[in-house]
Order: structure tokens, then C-alpha cells, then sequence
């Protein structure tokens, strides 16, 4: 294969994944209408298990701490808030918005036993960290 054939199929694989990238963050935000209680998104969460417990981390930019609430009931891991939308003052048009905004629920399947042990928030970030009783 030819150098000028190899960078077209490495630069059609590069987009091909940029497009599945983009559809699976669309997946993120649905929009469900404009009732008051209505979930808008989940946000991302990545799940380590270490020999403390399980760690688990919510991206949550521009939630403020004291906003969010954690719930932890009959095996259910429920975390919650609005993100506020926030338009900067003098913005006349807006471009692109791909940050969510709205109600977020995200709930995770725990054991029965889970209790949270620690959690902090930093950097737009929820740490948890679960461990069994």
C-alpha cells in the first residue's frame, strides 16, 4: 500500500471514530421536554473497584457542591441536581452549546450492604468511595 493510500484509510478510521464519539456523547443529553421535574442528562461516571471499596467519579462541571444529592437506597446509587444554564452578559448569539444543562439523574446498581464511606467534590468532579458494611 502506498504511503498516500495508508494516511486516507488512517485519516478515514481518525473521522469514522470522531462521528462515533460525537453520536455517543449526543447519547448523553435528551432533551424530554420542559416540565419542572423532567431528567435531561446523566453525566459520565468511571468506576474503579480497589481493595477500599468501589470509587466512583461523576463529571459534574459547574454543578455547585451543595446542589448535589446523593442517595443510597435498597441497591440503587442516586445522584442528582440541575446543572443552571448560564449565559454570559452581553452574549448576543450563542454558537454551540455541548455542555448539558438542566435536571441529571444518574443511578447505579450497588449491593444491598453498600454504605458511602467518603466522598468530595473537586475540580467539577463527585468522588464517592462505597464499601460494604
Amino acid at each position: 500500500m502506498s504511503d498516500e493510500r495508508h494516511y486516507a484509510w488512517m485519516w478515514r478510521q481518525a473521522l469514522e471514530l470522531g462521528e462515533r464519539a460525537e453520536r455517543l456523547q449526543r447519547g448523553f443529553v435528551r432533551y424530554l421536554g420542559p416540565q419542572e421535574d423532567i431528567v435531561c442528562w446523566e453525566p459520565p461516571v468511571d468506576i474503579h473497584e480497589s481493595e477500599q471499596g468501589l470509587k466512583l467519579l461523576f463529571a459534574l462541571p459547574g454543578v455547585a457542591p451543595e446542589d448535589i444529592e446523593v442517595r443510597l437506597e435498597e441497591g440503587t446509587l442516586t445522584v442528582s441536581a440541575v446543572r443552571p444554564f448560564s449565559c454570559p452578559a452581553g452574549a448576543r448569539l450563542i454558537r454551540r452549546l455541548e455542555i448539558p444543562y438542566g435536571r441529571f439523574v444518574r443511578r447505579i446498581a450497588v449491593t444491598e450492604s453498600a454504605r458511602v464511606a467518603d466522598s468530595r467534590y473537586r475540580n467539577g468532579c463527585l468522588e464517592l468511595l462505597l464499601v460494604a458494611d
